[in-house]
């Protein structure tokens, strides 16, 4: 039984349920321990915290996704046991959205170009908290042009889509000192989608990378069992969990079918205290 679900996200990143809507569900789930993991934003956290204030046997983890850049490919880099309230990396964060925005409005001005206007306080509207391509899909959904929205990530505002615009980000090893630096315990997400995440992983581990996703959602035995080996080769605490966002997409993984066993939540805590013991 799955008791840890350690990659979630709420209404102030992509995903479609408040934290509160979040929390709740993984309690009923059955689960002991969820990580928030909003991508860029941390202001979900003090509701999820609130909202698990009744539920005693349930750990709400303070987590955040951030993404990198290296050449032809885009990296997240999960913090967990972060101290959120930091101003210096709230001041970070807050650019990373201005970013996102920019960045979300010149995507829509692209589709436009291609024919599909859309209403860009529409979209705002849908983002609630920080603007992404997922709420562009979603807006893309609401105009009919397309049926789910993973389909705007595959036609169009993925990586090599036509409607696809950049923005401003660090490198992977920045992504874990930012994370370090907030006493946080940075780990590689789904490295599935790396090309060569293997090639990184000594260059990482050196910058002080603390974990890979190693059970994460759709994951076959083999999928594992090659993420596992790479975690005891670097000596990576191997995490995971659902990516959950309650898109509703057909065959969309709910939390408590992927994530690692509750004793890695431990390996975390205790992680996150040599890093805050070793920077005293």
């Amino acid at each position: 039984m799955v008791e840890a679900d350690l990659h979630l996200h709420t209404t102030h990143s992509d995903g479609r349920l408040t934290p509160t809507q979040l929390v709740e569900l993984v309690a009923a789930k059955g689960l002991r321990a969820a990580a928030i993991t909003d991508h860029d934003s941390t202001e979900g956290i003090p509701e999820a915290l609130e909202a698990a204030s009744r539920f005693p046997q349930l750990t709400i983890i303070p987590g955040v996704e951030l993404s990198t850049d290296i050449p032809g490919n885009e990296i997240h880099m999960l913090g967990y046991f972060i101290r959120y309230e930091d101003e210096a990396f709230q001041q970070t964060l807050r650019s990373f959205r201005d970013g996102r925005v920019d960045r979300a409005r010149e995507m829509v001005d692209k589709l436009a170009a291609l024919g599909l206007p859309l209403d860009w306080e529409r979209v705002c509207e849908l983002a609630e908290g920080a603007v992404g391509r997922p709420h562009i899909a979603q807006a893309m959904v609401e105009k009919g042009y397309i049926t789910y929205p993973q389909e705007a990530f595959t036609h169009y505002i993925g990586r090599n889509g036509p409607a696809y615009a950049e923005r401003d980000k660090m490198t992977p090893a920045e992504a874990v000192q930012y994370i370090l630096g907030v006493g946080g315990v940075p780990v590689l997400a789904h490295p599935h989608v790396v090309d060569n995440v293997e090639l990184l992983l000594p260059e990482l581990a050196e910058a002080g990378l603390a974990g890979i996703e190693v059970y994460y959602k759709e994951y076959t035995p083999k999928d594992v069992e090659t993420f596992g080996a790479m975690a005891d080769r670097y000596a990576l605490i191997p995490c995971g969990g659902s990516d959950y966002h309650a898109f509703g997409t057909p065959g969309e993984e709910e939390p408590g079918v992927s994530g690692p066993p509750l004793v890695i939540v431990d390996r975390l805590r205790e992680r996150a205290a040599e890093l805050s013991a070793s920077r005293q």
